[in-house]
Order: structure tokens, then C-alpha cells, then sequence
């Protein structure tokens, strides 16, 4: 009998934080994480925040992790940061391929995976984003479009040791729309499916849904087989509203 998958909630801050307020949350997740010890709690501040929320996590469960790194170990790139120096100051995982990532810096699949191949060499977990537009949604083209970013974007070698997949619909984020569970259903199902033939791990890959995730609706989409956490936005800058998405995750 297959292991079950342990449930991962994460928290992308994305460019939101300065020191006192971020630290003061980093710590009082970092609470509710020592109360939830069946489930796997990340938070992804900005880049500045990373060696002083690695601190202060320290003696918890909570793990820490970063939002984006280059694929290159060092060199005259600048502005970016290498996947060595993430694990340098604390990070133990990074997400790769987030849609603000693919839309605003025009990241490809290809991109996507030479940076998720970049955090295993430098011993990072990469959760790797994928999901459809409004558009390819509606001209019924998201399975599809699912199936070509996971072919592109995850590494040879992929296992549940060293990479999560996020579905996050782009026209669910940060607008308070999410699909029906029935929907949720579909896309996970999926995309459990199109990974048996791209890993020889596919059923030990954790699968996060994200997109408008809240305390609120929480519970009904941990509900839906294959969803094995949540990737959370603006919800994971308040203490209360993250906590209550971590109580609602069913224990494994």
C-alpha cells in the first residue's frame, strides 16, 4: 500500500512584508505549526525577510522557503538570487513558475524547468505552478494547457521527495473566484494522471491548490481526492486566516 502523502499548507507572501510585522507573523504561524504536527507548514516571504524568518522559525516545524530563484549557481546577473544562496540563509524550499513569475517576467515552461532542476542541485524543494487563463478556461482548453506545462516544466529524475506541483487557475488568483470542487476535482485527477508518464513518482507528488484559498472554503477543497494541501496568497499575511486554512487540513 502506497504511503499516504503528507498534507503541505504554504504561504507565498509574494512582495508584501517588512521586518517587525513579517517577523511577528512568521512567529505566530510558527505556533500554529508546533500545535498542527500532521501537516507540512511553509512560508515564502520576500527575499529580505528570509535569513531573519529562518531564525526565527528555528526550533519549529515551520519551514521556510523563497518565491523565486535563477538557474545559474553565481554570476553577473543582477537583481537575481542563485538557489545555493536561498539554502544559504534558510530556505528549504522555493516556488517555481508562479503565474505573476510566467506573466510579468515572461518565464517559460522551459525556464521554469531549468530553475526546478536549479533547487535540486542546490538541495531545494521546487514547488512548480502551473495553471490556465480565463481565456483557455473558457475555450475549454485547460486540461490541455495542463498537461503541456507539466510536460515542459517538470525535470527529469521528478519525485515527491524533491518537488510539489500547485494548480493555481491564473483567473482564481487574488480575484475571490475559485473553481467548483467538481472542477478542482477534474484538474487534480488530471494531472495525478499526465505525471504517471513524466515520473516513476507520480503518486508520491504532493498536489496544492491555489487560488483564493480561505479559511472559509478551506475544508471543501482538502476534500477532493488528489488535493494534498493548498498554495496560499494573500490569506498567509494574516496570522488568523492562514491558521484557520492549516486546522482545516484533514490529518493523514
Amino acid at each position: 500500500m502506497a504511503t499516504p502523502r503528507r498534507r503541505l499548507i504554504a504561504g507565498n507572501w509574494k512582495m508584501n512584508g517588512l521586518a517587525k510585522d513579517g517577523l511577528d507573523l512568521v512567529r505566530a504561524i510558527a505556533e500554529r505549526a508546533r500545535a498542527e504536527a500532521g501537516t507540512d507548514v511553509l512560508v515564502c516571504p520576500p527575499f529580505t525577510l528570509l535569513a531573519a524568518a529562518a531564525a526565527a522559525a528555528q526550533g519549529s516545524p515551520l519551514l521556510i522557503g523563497a518565491q523565486d530563484c535563477h538557474a545559474k549557481p553565481a554570476g553577473a546577473h543582477t537583481g537575481d538570487f542563485s538557489a545555493e544562496m536561498l539554502a544559504d540563509v534558510g530556505a528549504h524550499w522555493v516556488i517555481i513558475g508562479h503565474s505573476e513569475r510566467r506573466t510579468d517576467h515572461g518565464e517559460t515552461d522551459a525556464l521554469v524547468r531549468v530553475k526546478a532542476e536549479a533547487a535540486r542541485r542546490a538541495g531545494l524543494g521546487a514547488i512548480i505552478c502551473i495553471g490556465e487563463t480565463l481565456a483557455e478556461r473558457e475555450s475549454g482548453r485547460t486540461l490541455q494547457v495542463l498537461s503541456a506545462q507539466l510536460a515542459g516544466s517538470l525535470p527529469s529524475g521528478t519525485t515527491g521527495e524533491s518537488t510539489v506541483v500547485a494548480y493555481e487557475p491564473v483567473w482564481a488568483i487574488g480575484t475571490g473566484k475559485t473553481p467548483t470542487v467538481a472542477e478542482v476535482a477534474i484538474a487534480h485527477a488530471h494531472i495525478r494522471r499526465t505525471m504517471g508518464s513524466l515520473s516513476s513518482d507520480a503518486n508520491g507528488i504532493r498536489l496544492l491548490y491555489g487560488g483564493s484559498v480561505k479559511a472559509s472554503n478551506a475544508a471543501e477543497l482538502f476534500s477532493v481526492a488528489d488535493v494534498d494541501g493548498a498554495l496560499v496568497g494573500g490569506a498567509s499575511l494574516i496570522a488568523a486566516d492562514f491558521s484557520g486554512i492549516i486546522a482545516a487540513a484533514p490529518a493523514v
